[in-house]
């Protein structure tokens, strides 16, 4: 019974470790969508399509191990907490875990941004697990980037949501 709590503990220790990341985040560097003139604010279908890519390009960074193409896809403010943070015992670019897929599950518009729910397979010691992460995709300085992330699964869809 204690290797597999082990094993569970370790994975939810290894994706809880974004959280203050993407707390770091939060209400940081993104514009204000009212700020922009009418002419310059992107349609639904654009936010949810640049959301979808950040993310993706975010997952496949983790997939690869490579923290620099991971850390292209956030924004400013998250940069200090990813650099402390993601090569660490549990970061999303630990030595010691191996994403075995990861792809984005669902786009919604929000009202601070595009939230983008992920399912990612890691493995630690040879034991897959999955786990739903969620992005917040926002646009800082005109461009698109990650604002947040989080540990769990996005709700049920809305009417405008992508997928």
């Amino acid at each position: 019974m204690g290797v597999p709590r082990i094993r569970r503990m370790a994975l939810v220790a290894a994706v809880l470790v974004v959280l203050p990341v993407g707390l770091a985040g939060c209400g940081l560097g993104g514009d204000d969508p009212a700020d922009e003139p009418a002419d310059d604010r992107p349609t639904v279908e654009e936010a949810a399509t640049r959301a979808r890519e950040r993310v993706q390009a975010y997952l496949d960074a983790m997939k690869a191990k490579d923290p620099a193409a991971g850390r292209a896809q956030l924004c400013d403010p998250m940069h200090e907490a990813f650099d402390a943070a993601a090569t660490g015992p549990n970061g999303d670019f630990a030595a010691h875990f191996t994403v075995s897929d990861a792809a984005v599950t669902e786009v919604r518009d929000t009202e601070r941004g595009q939230q983008v729910a992920a399912t990612v397979t890691v493995a630690v010691a040879g034991k897959p697990r999955s786990s739903g992460l969620l992005f917040t995709v926002t646009r800082s300085a005109g461009q698109w980037c990650i604002a947040g992330e989080t540990v769990g699964t996005a709700a049920a869809p809305t009417p405008s949501s992508t997928g």
